[in-house]
C-alpha cells in the first residue's frame, strides 16, 4: 500500500481483500523504512513475492505512514482470517504477540524478536555471523587500515552486527582500526539517510576507506556519500594514516572517478547489508570498471519469510523460534558481477575456510562488541 493513504483507506482495502480464504493469506506489517528500503524490508517482501509465485498464497502489505499504527494493520490482517500474519522488524513482537494471543487458531511471525505465544514463529539471525565474513574482507581489502561501521538503531541486535565485523576485522589484520557509530536510539534512526551521509563523512576523516552500513534506510545515506566522493586522496588522509600498495590499480576506472581522484588516491567502498546491494555500488551503470560496493552482507530476511509461508501453504506451521546462520544459508556475503574482481580467488578461498570454521565451532564469533 502507499505510504499516502490514509489509515481508514488502507484498513478497508485490507478487509476487502481477506473474504477469500483459499489460497492462503498472508499479512506483512513492515518496519520503518518500508518495504522498498532496499535492504531488510525489501528482503522479506522479496522472499513473500517468491513464495506467492510458487505457492499461489495472496500477499498483503502494510506500512502506514506513521509506524505507531502498524499495530492496527496486524489487528486487521488477524481480524480478517488471514492465515498468517507477519510482523516484519523487532518493533512488531509486542503487537504481534498480543494479537496472537487473542487469536491462537492462526498463525504468526515475527523478525528478529522472540515472541512466548505459542502460534508464532520467531525467526532471529546470527548477524555476527555474516558480519565476521564481510569484516574480515573489509580488513583484507583497507587500503588504510581504517574501517567503518554505521549501525541504524543503537539497540542489542545491531550491536550484534557491529560485534561479529570488528572480530571478523581483527582475525585478519590485529592492527586494524573499526570506528563504530550509530545514527540514533529511537525508530527514526532507520529512515535518517541524511544523518548516514554526515556519519561517513566523518568516518572518510578519519581515514576509512571502506563503511559497513547495517541502519535500514539510512544506510542510503553512506551509499550516496560514496557515490559523491569516490575516493581518499593521499593529500587529505590524518594524520598516521598512509596507503598501503593499491591492490585495485588495475581495475578499470570510470570517467568520473578518472577526474575526480587523480594523482595519489585510493577507492572508497561500501558494504551493504540484509539484501545483495553491490549493484548501488555501480554507479556508471558499467559492471566493468571499479565498483564500490566491496560485498554486502546477505541476511537472507527473503529465505526465511519464504520458508515460513511455505509452511503455511503446506500446513506444516509450527510456532517457536527458528534461527538462521551461516549452516543454514541464513547469512552470508554476496559476490557477483559486480564485485567479482575486488574480492580474488584467494579471498574467497579463505571466506570459504572460515565459513567452515564458524559453522564447525573452530571460530567462535561474538555478539556483543
Amino acid at each position: 500500500m502507499k505510504k499516502n493513504l490514509t489509515l481508514t483507506l488502507a484498513l478497508g482495502l485490507l478487509l476487502g481483500t481477506a473474504s477469500a480464504q483459499q489460497p492462503v493469506q498472508v499479512g506483512m506489517a513492515f518496519d520503518a523504512g518500508g518495504k522498498n528500503d532496499k535492504s531488510f524490508n525489501q528482503s522479506a517482501f522479496e522472499g513473500a513475492q517468491r513464495a506467492a509465485k510458487e505457492f499461489g498464497a495472496k500477499v498483503n502489505d502494510f506500512e502506514p505512514s506513521d509506524p505507531s499504527q502498524v499495530g492496527q494493520g496486524i489487528q486487521a490482517f488477524a481480524t480478517n482470517g488471514f492465515d498468517l500474519v507477519v510482523g516484519v522488524g523487532f518493533a512488531n513482537e509486542t503487537s504481534i504477540t498480543k494479537t496472537a494471543k487473542a487469536f491462537p487458531q492462526q498463525n504468526f511471525a515475527i523478525i528478529d524478536s522472540v515472541s512466548d505465544a505459542p502460534n508464532v514463529a520467531s525467526l532471529v539471525f546470527r548477524e555476527q555471523e555474516g558480519s565476521y565474513l564481510v569484516g574480515y574482507l573489509a580488513a583484507l581489502n583497507s587500503s588504510t587500515g581504517v574501517v567503518g561501521f554505521v549501525g541504524g538503531m543503537d539497540i542489542p541486535l545491531i550491536h550484534k552486527f557491529a560485534a561479529g565485523y570488528k572480530a571478523g576485522a581483527m582475525a585478519a589484520n590485529s592492527r586494524i582500526k573499526v570506528i563504530a557509530q550509530y545514527v540514533g536510539t529511537t525508530p527514526a534512526a532507520w529512515n535518517d539517510p541524511a544523518k548516514g551521509k554526515e556519519i561517513a563523512g566523518s568516518m572518510k576523516a578519519q581515514g576509512a576507506d571502506i563503511i559497513y552500513t547495517a541502519a535500514g534506510a539510512s544506510g542510503n545515506g553512506v551509499i550516496d556519500y560514496v557515490k559523491g566522493t569516490q575516493c581518499l586522496k593521499a593529500e587529505g588522509l590524518p594524520k598516521g594514516v598512509t596507503f598501503k600498495k593499491n591492490q585495485f590499480a588495475s581495475i578499470p576506472k570510470s570517467a568520473s572517478y578518472t577526474a575526480a581522484c587523480g594523482g595519489s588516491s585510493r577507492p572508497l567502498f561500501f558494504i551493504g547489508v540484509d539484501a545483495n546491494q553491490n549493484y548501488l555500488g555501480d554507479f556508471d551503470k558499467n559492471p566493468a570498471t571499479l565498483n564500490h560496493g566491496l560485498t554486502s552482507m546477505m541476511k537472507r530476511v527473503d529465505n526465511a519469510v519464504y520458508t515460513v509461508i511455505k509452511d503455511t501453504t503446506q500446513n506444516t506451521f509450527k510456532g517457536g523460534v527458528r534461527e538462521f546462520g551461516l549452516n543454514n544459508n541464513g547469512v552470508g556475503y554476496a559476490l557477483d558481477e559486480y564485485n567479482a574482481k575486488l574480492v580474488t580467488k584467494a579471498q574467497q578461498a579463505q571466506i570459504a575456510k572460515i565459513t567452515k570454521d564458524i559453522i564447525s565451532g573452530k571460530i567462535k564469533v561474538p555478539d556483543k562488541d
